[in-house]
């Protein structure tokens, strides 16, 4: 979750004359349109995706101001679920009410929800192509090394002292070692926060919220001190009626799976399965990838350990959230388990994608509607409590384990569990594996340009110098 802030703070306001007066106010098609083209620009993981709003919404637009913009934000970021998509929901709301923030929610993740099914069947279909399987062979250890350098990048801000290392190396043992379910870490996790925020509260104070900037661009459309609009007004009947309307949804959409396919039913349990999910997603896509691999992959058998890399690789490469390798995760799933038969394969794959879509970000629209008015009416900064910065720290150990599984996967694609070692060892994936961590971790390049070389280099090795 830190990585948010590095996007922001790497905003600066440009040379031009700074304006002295607000902008016109934003039609809702207006909002509309910029929400659109933003679900399909938005590359570059939470940080960048929070800088594009930056720059776009605080600077060039004007349609809120600095301290606004970073006061929603940290409202997001101490929330399970996707930030950028909720900071994108929370200004929508802000701006236009609710169908607003439904509309800058909804955008920010349907072209990516398009774009994953193409692709996921285009790899389900020609995975095996020679040029298709090159490509494959050269991003999945490039996956590995973005998410070894994701535990990297927030370990390095996190893990502040001995007992937040210590909580990581638990949670680390416990996923690796034991495997402990990721919500029972993440339980463990928050309620160790609890008690060591009351007995050395010292210790848990790595995490925190973001300052007032002093960056100023001119007024704002909603400027620091604009009055709340009428739909932003705090009341408990509103808090109530929008909390029944979210549970009721969750509610009927469950229970017309359950009732036309059953309990046992995949899309039915895809339902169950992606809502734990997302209530669970405390520290980005990077920390819920576990639970999605333990639930998807051994517990319902929905795709492979392969699949699941290939499968982060397309998440990747596509614009939206990286939690929307549930749609992939949904898609395959419902094609294994060919839930309308084998002559409907697409639709079978195209109804696990939207369910496991819908399920995983229903929370967070929940989250926005009824918890933004009383964020509004405190205006207060908000910080990382204790029991989240300890889960924090625990994510950290669940990353690390989830680049080891990869980087197995990888690099002894033959290996079992009764034989972890056997088969070939592709020397060829170690070395980008590690060209990879190089390139992010000394070099800063953009991961995009990372996927990209490495897919190169993929297609080239297993053209010229592959043996089966």
């Amino acid at each position: 979750m830190s990585t948010a802030a590095e996007g922001v703070a790497s905003c600066k306001p440009g040379s031009r004359d700074i304006p002295q007066t607000p902008p016109d106010p934003i039609s809702l098609f207006a909002a509309f349109r910029y929400w659109l083209k933003l679900g399909f620009v938005s590359f570059g993981g939470p940080a960048g995706q929070i800088a594009m709003m930056h720059t776009d919404l605080v600077e060039r637009r004007r349609w809120i101001s600095e301290h606004r913009f970073l006061h929603a934000l940290n409202y997001a970021m101490v929330l399970p679920g996707p930030e950028a998509q909720q900071l994108a929901t929370y200004i929508g709301w802000l701006m236009h009410g609710t169908l607003g923030g439904i509309l800058a929610g909804v955008l920010f993740v349907l072209p990516s929800l398009g774009i994953l099914i193409i692709l996921t069947w285009v790899y389900l279909v020609y995975g095996d192509v020679p040029v298709v399987a090159g490509i494959l062979y050269g991003i999945k250890p490039a996956v590995t090394a973005i998410v070894l350098f994701a535990a990297w990048r927030i370990g390095s801000r996190v893990l502040r002292n001995a007992v937040l290392w210590a909580l990581a190396a638990a949670a680390f043992v416990a996923i690796f070692v034991l495997h402990v379910p990721f919500p029972a870490i993440v339980l463990a996790a928050g309620l160790s926060g609890v008690i060591g925020g009351r007995i050395a509260p010292d210790r848990f104070k790595t995490g925190g919220g973001h300052g007032a900037s002093h960056q100023t661009y001119g007024p704002a459309l909603i400027d620091d001190h604009t009055p709340l609009p009428g739909h932003a007004g705090f009341s408990w009947p509103r808090t109530l009626r929008y909390s029944l309307v979210g549970l009721g949804l969750w509610g009927l959409a469950e229970g017309a799976l359950y009732l036309s396919l059953g309990w046992a039913g995949p899309l039915t349990q895809m339902g169950w399965f992606f809502t734990k999910a997302a209530l669970v997603t405390f520290g980005g896509a990077y920390a819920v990838l576990p639970y999605v691999y333990q639930g998807a992959v051994e517990t319902h058998g929905w795709l492979t350990g392969q699949q699941m890399i290939d499968g982060l690789a397309l998440g990747e490469t596509t614009p939206g959230p990286l939690i929307m390798v549930v749609a992939f995760v949904g898609f395959v799933g419902g094609w294994t388990k060919e839930l309308f038969g084998p002559e409907s394969l697409v639709l079978a794959g195209i109804a696990g994608a939207g369910v496991a879509t819908f399920f995983t970000f229903l929370p967070s629209f929940i989250f926005i509607l009824v918890g933004a008015p009383i964020v509004e009416a405190t205006r207060q900064d908000l910080k990382f409590t204790a029991p989240l910065t300890a889960i924090t720290a625990a994510v950290v150990g669940v990353i690390l384990n989830l680049a080891l599984f990869f980087a197995w996967h990888v690099l002894w694609p033959a290996g079992s569990a009764a034989a972890p070692f056997a088969g070939r060892f592709e020397w060829f994936s170690l070395l980008i594996t590690l060209a990879a961590f190089l390139a992010l971790w000394r070099y800063k390049i953009n991961v995009i340009q990372v996927i990209g070389a490495c897919a190169l280099a993929g297609l080239v090795f297993s053209h010229y110098f592959f043996r089966s």
